[in-house]
């Protein structure tokens, strides 16, 4: 434990940030299964579960959470899925 009042403070500081990635994260990776599942059950009503997913991605990445290239990535992996199963 930091003796020094400013490194408690940064120690605060970084727990709470360090939650509110893992829940922005956790949020993501949720969407992404979702949009997996209906991809499986029908790859019809996939595309607003592929809208939704796209949006959380982009706010993970607005908020720094991820990188805009990995955000870019993984939006353009979930297209393509759709693409392939709706072919």
């Amino acid at each position: 434990m930091p003796n020094i009042k400013s490194a408690k403070k940064r120690v605060k500081v970084s727990e709470k940030k360090n939650l509110r990635n893992r829940i922005i994260k956790s949020g993501v990776r949720t969407s992404i299964k979702k949009f997996e599942n209906a991809v499986q059950q029908d790859p019809a009503d996939a595309a607003a579960v592929l809208n939704a997913t796209s949006s959380a991605i982009d706010r993970a990445a607005a908020k720094g959470v991820i990188h805009k290239n990995a955000a870019n990535r993984k939006k353009a992996r979930l297209a393509k899925r759709l693409a392939n199963a709706a072919v």
